[in-house]
């Protein structure tokens, strides 16, 4: 249910426990190390989530022979972290080293294999390389379809990115199909409130504000809030809500709710992101494009500058993002 705190204090004891019992080797304690590594991870505190990875992985390292599905895990763990963190390039390196361990280690249709690919999907979606992802993500659903029934839980990630990459390509319709079908699994497979609803909940919010159904997107994005804000979530999922909310209500010239979420957002983002992550190039974009339609031309290329930058930084020089940024950016200085 997303109770991260308490698996944490229940992790920290079973790690001290292997730690007077187990000798400094052992893989236990590096299966301690990586259960505590995956809750800071889901909190959204990376840094320290990377820390413990690569403690489970040194000793994972020493204890196992090299193409064993555990060190396997440990690369894509590190890997995800990576993503998380904006380093698109780097995860790439991780997934593929994961990736070629399962390959040699496990039988074509093994679930984890689906995995990596659904880990690549997320990379390329990231870096806006649409077809590499839908090419993964076509290559992660034969093997599920393969490897489990119908409506079965693992579905509904490989949905969720389907619809991701399909809204990013502004096939719309394909993309609310693909998070509805997700929602469905959701439905079935979920407790009540799980933080993975609230995800869902506003990824359809978003759709249907790219369909210009804004009082539908306002719903789901409350839906989501409902979810996020009852329960123990990533607050970064939280910014995500309040970004797609401000989002709506600036589509919708309401610029005093918009800045209201978008700063909510940004709070969170800054907090907890890195400086130069692309989630806050596209808060600083959505923030500069507030500013520009409220006619506060100094701020909004202030922000506008903030998102180029990181954009030229991290993502690639044909990425959406950056060639939307720069047409923003042009926007403003024909206004000062």
């Amino acid at each position: 249910m997303g109770d991260y705190s308490k698996a944490l204090e229940f992790y920290e004891k079973s790690l001290k426990i292997r730690e007077k019992a187990l000798p400094p080797n052992h893989p236990d304690l590096a299966t301690s190390y990586a259960c505590i590594g995956q809750v800071y991870n889901n909190m959204g505190d990376y840094s320290k989530a990377l820390e413990f990875y690569e403690k489970s992985h040194k000793i994972y390292e020493k204890a196992l022979p090299p193409n064993h599905p555990l060190l396997a895990t440990s690369y894509s763990n590190i890997g995800g972290v990576y993503q998380d963190m904006g380093d698109y390039s780097k995860a790439l390196k991780f997934y593929e080293k994961s990736f070629k361990i399962r390959e040699k280690a496990l039988p074509p249709n093994h679930p984890d294999l689906a995995g990596s690919h659904l880990n690549f999907s997320a990379c390329y979606e990231r870096m806006a390389d649409y077809t590499a992802a839908l090419k993964a993500l076509q290559n992660a659903l034969k093997i599920q379809e393969k490897a489990f029934e119908e409506g079965n839980s693992a579905f509904a990630s490989t949905y969720s990115w389907f619809g991701r990459v399909y809204r990013n390509l502004k096939d719309d319709s394909r993309a609310l199909e693909y998070f509805e079908k997700c929602l469905a699994i959701d439905q079935k497979t979920l407790p009540e409130r799980h933080p993975d609803f609230g995800i869902t909940y506003s990824n359809i919010g978003d759709v249907h504000r790219l369909m210009g159904d804004y009082e539908k997107a306002l719903s789901f994005h409350r839906k989501a809030l409902n979810v996020q804000e009852s329960v123990e979530c990533n607050p970064l999922e939280c910014a995500t809500t309040y970004t797609n909310l401000g989002e709506t209500y600036l589509e919708m010239k309401d610029y005093s709710m918009a800045l209201i979420y978008f700063q909510k957002g940004l709070e969170i983002r800054e907090q907890k992101l890195p400086k130069n992550h692309p989630d806050l190039g596209v808060i600083y974009h959505n923030m500069a494009k507030l500013y520009l339609a409220t006619r506060q031309y100094s701020m909004a290329k202030k922000n506008v500058q903030q998102a180029v930058e990181i954009a030229q930084e991290k993502l690639p020089s044909n990425h959406p993002h950056l060639v939307d940024y720069k047409e923003t950016f042009e926007k403003i200085l024909k206004k000062l």
